[in-house]
Parts: structure tokens; sequence; C-alpha cells
């Protein structure tokens, strides 16, 4: 596979996730939050399985307790993030909501200096700070002006770059990211499906008619694009996949318009911007400075 067509099965893994906003929000109109998460992502545990299966039999090692153990806090993780996006996507835009998601990308180095101890990039700091300053234009430069909804999607992006943090690690001791998925689906669907029958009616013509959505998300947003994801990232750059990748969002805000016409005021769109940037300093600066020291070390050798 050439450079040019994995970048493009990253470009439409990144528009299935932009999808994916739009699904989740109008689901609701038939079907609560919480029945949403579970009935979607027992789908994505059934989508996953056959892929996770073909992984089994070449896996170098086993499962051990401590591994499972680590599958199902980071399934938790999952589980609080998808509820607090999808809650929050009560009370807020679809737009708003895929820009702010899309801070995890800032989070995940901040959790990293605060919790594992490892020292940042000098580039963090500049990009919480334009992240932040992205937050605060989203709210038109009013913080009271920020919906219950916009906080969820805060908490959420924090929930997700734990459950990145954490699955990164994982990953590398285990070489299992298959097996990790559909254990975490699984426990985010239980959990979801445990909140659901407790606080929300249901009833399977409201099934019905958000099965579109849950179809949608289960099998193309947790199955298919993660797959895209696996396959392309093989054949890029770390950098190009990082700009490609975070293209969701703004799939997210131009299907949103699109399809349900949603709008924003000037500020808000400069602050989806500014989010939209500190995404991609973050993604991109330390790769390339990395990239660079050692061809400045040999050209102090040699030049």
């Amino acid at each position: 596979m050439t450079r040019v067509q994995a970048n493009l099965l990253l470009l439409l893994a990144a528009a299935i996730w932009g999808g994916g906003f739009v699904a989740q929000s109008t689901a609701m109109k038939a079907i609560g939050p919480f029945w949403f998460i579970g009935l979607r992502f027992t789908v994505a545990t059934l989508a996953v399985l056959p892929f996770v299966l073909f992984e089994a039999r070449k896996a170098k090692e086993k499962t051990s307790a401590r591994h499972a153990k680590l599958y199902i806090l980071i399934g938790l993780a999952l589980f609080g993030g998808a509820a607090t996006q999808q809650v929050g996507l009560q009370t807020t835009t679809v737009t708003n909501s895929s820009f702010i998601t899309g801070l995890y990308v800032v989070f995940v180095p901040l959790i990293a200096v605060f919790f594992l101890r490892r020292a940042p990039h000098w580039v963090i700091w500049p990009g919480a700070l334009m992240a932040v300053t992205g937050i605060y234009l989203l709210s038109g430069g009013h913080l009271s002006a920020l919906t219950p909804g916009d906080l969820l999607t805060v908490v959420c992006a924090v929930f997700w770059a734990i459950q990145i943090t954490l699955a990164g690690t994982t990953v590398s001791e285990t070489g299992r990211p298959l097996a990790l998925s559909a254990v975490q689906f699984a426990v985010t669907a239980v959990c979801a499906l445990a909140v659901a029958a407790a606080v929300e009616p249901v009833s399977l013509s409201a099934i019905w008619a958000a099965a579109p959505e849950i179809l949608y998300v289960g099998i193309f947003s947790s199955g298919v694009a993660f797959v895209l994801q696996v396959i392309g990232q093989r054949y890029t750059t770390p950098s190009q996949a990082a700009i490609f990748l975070s293209s969701e969002a703004l799939f997210g805000a131009s299907l949103a318009a699109l399809l349900l016409g949603e709008t924003m005021p000037v500020t808000g769109y400069a602050g989806c911007a500014l989010m939209f940037i500190a995404m991609l300093v973050v993604e991109l600066v330390p790769g390339l400075t990395r990239r660079r020291l050692p061809a400045r070390e040999h050209a102090s050798k040699y030049g």
C-alpha cells in the first residue's frame, strides 16, 4: 500500500468517526443515552470478535490475570468517556462535542505528566493554553454560556485521555489491541445496559427507531474505522496519521452543519479553529523535534 492510499484510509476513518457524532445526537430522539451506549457497544463487541479470533491465532503471549484486570479498568474509563459524551450531547451541539472531545489529544500528555511522572515536551503547555482559549471563545467570551453538555464533554475528553494512556501501555505489553478492544467494548456495554435498565424506559419500537444509528456507530465507528486506522498507520508516518485522524472534528462539524443545520457565531468558529490547531501542534511538534535532533547531531559530527 502506498502512503497516499494509507492516508486516504485514515481520512475515511476520520470521516466515519465524524459521522458518528451526528448519529449519536439523532439517536436520542428515539432512545435514552445509556440504552444507546449499551446497544452500540454490544454491536461493536460482536463486530470486533472475528478480528480478535484471528489475532489470537498469531498471538505470541497469552493474556494474564493482570492484563485482564487492566482491560477491565480501561473498559471502565471508556464507559466514563462514552457516558459523559452521550449525555452531554443532550445539551450541546454536535459541533461543540466533536471539537471538545478532540482535546483528549492535549490531555494525554498532561495525564502522563501528573500520573506517570513523564517529563512533558515544552509544546504541551502552549497547546493546553490554546485549547483553554478555544473553549473560552466557543462560549462567546462568557464562560457562563457554556452548557452542561459542554462541560460534560470536557470531562469526556479527560476520560478518553485516561483510556488512551492506559491502553497504550497495556498494548505495548500484550501486543493484543483487538483483544483489548473487545473487552473494553463489552465492559462498556454491560455497564451502560445496567444503568439503562435502572433509570431509562425503553421499548422495541424505540430500539427499532434508533437501529440505523446504533448499527452505524457500532459497526462502522467501532469496527470498520478501527481496522482502517490500524491498517493505515502501518503505511504512513505518525505525523501524517495525526493530521488525517484529527480531521474527525472537522468532519463532525461539517456534517452537523450539512445534516442538522447547526451554526455558531464567528467567535465559536475561531474557538474551534484554535482547538484544532492545539491538537495538531501537540501531535506533530514532538515528532518533528525528535526527527531534527539526530540530524543536528549527525551534522555536528561530520560537519
